[in-house]
C-alpha cells in the first residue's frame, strides 16, 4: 500500500531511511568491543566493522606456543561475535516494520 502522498513520499521516506542507515553503519566503524579467552589473558579490540584495534596477551601465557594461538584465536571469535551482535541490534531498527520476504535481511 502506498502511503498517502503517492510514490513521491515513498521514495523520499526510503532516502531518508537510506541516509539513516549510511549514519548508523559510520558510527558502528567507531564502536569497539572487546573479546577475551582464558580468563582474560587474551584480550582483542575491535570495531564493529572488524577492524582489530588492540590486543593483549597476558605474560604468563608466552611460554606456550599453541595454547597462545589457541587463546588469540578463540578471542578474536568472542569479538567477532559480540561485534556482530552490537552492529544487528543497532541496525534492527531499520528492518522493524518492513515486511521483508522470508529468508531476506539488509545488508549489515
Amino acid at each position: 500500500m502506498i502511503p498517502k502522498g503517492g510514490l513521491g513520499a515513498l521514495m523520499k521516506q526510503a532516502q531518508q531511511m537510506q541516509e539513516n542507515m549510511k549514519k548508523a553503519q559510520d558510527e558502528l566503524a567507531h564502536i569497539e568491543v572487546e573479546g577475551q579467552s582464558g580468563g582474560g589473558m587474551v584480550k582483542v579490540t575491535m570495531t564493529c566493522h572488524t577492524d582489530v584495534k588492540r590486543v593483549s596477551i597476558d605474560p604468563s601465557v608466552m611460554d606456550d606456543r599453541e595454547m597462545l594461538e589457541d587463546l588469540i584465536a578463540a578471542a578474536v571469535n568472542d569479538a567477532v561475535h559480540k561485534a556482530q551482535a552490537t552492529s544487528s541490534a543497532k541496525m534492527s531498527g531499520f528492518s522493524a516494520g518492513m515486511q521483508m520476504p522470508p529468508g531476506m535481511k539488509l545488508p549489515f
